[in-house]
């Protein structure tokens, strides 16, 4: 059972006519979960946590900013999960040190690198990301190891795998 998770949001501008869209990141310990909604109500954000977390496996603490869109109905929701939150005080994105830190790595390591052109497309760019950020990114508090361990491999030889379209790269032995 997952015992703490973190939500925070990131936005972003798009060069289509959409103004904005945002991407809720999930921060538990070192995975990450984003998942894009053009526009975010409570009722969404609830879904969102109620898929991250099917039948009896919700986190007992949830770390959250004061946004607006955490309301009576989202926070009615997370109580029926069985799940206390901890809402951070104003102006402090400290408090929620995870899900902030999670979200300037993909705006340095990912955004900052790619013109995004829509919604789809931003879809694409960070599920791709995810996936690198949980099974293949080191972690200097991990060891310089990735959250989803893999063993050393003592022969082979080295072969790079680009991921994002060269962005970034992973290596392994073959």
């Amino acid at each position: 059972m997952v015992r703490c998770i973190h939500i925070d949001d990131c936005k972003r501008q798009f060069l289509q006519h959409a103004p904005k869209s945002t991407s809720s990141v999930i921060a538990i310990g070192f995975v990450c979960s984003v998942t894009i909604i053009g526009h975010p109500t409570a009722l969404c954000l609830a879904q969102q946590l109620r898929e991250a977390f099917p039948w009896d496996t919700a986190p007992r603490i949830l770390i959250r900013d004061n946004d607006a869109r955490f309301c009576r109905a989202f926070r009615r929701r997370i109580r029926a999960m069985g799940t206390r939150e901890h809402p951070t005080d104003f102006f402090s994105p400290w408090q929620n040190g995870y899900a902030e830190r999670v979200i300037g790595s993909i705006r340095r390591e990912c955004l900052d690198h790619l013109i995004v052109v829509s919604e789809d497309h931003l879809r694409r760019v960070l599920s791709a990301y995810a996936r690198y950020y949980n099974t293949a990114r080191t972690h200097r508090s991990l060891a310089k190891d990735a959250s989803v361990h893999h063993p050393i491999e003592q022969c082979g030889a080295i072969c790079s795998h680009e991921i994002l379209g060269g962005l970034h790269h992973q290596y392994a032995r073959i």
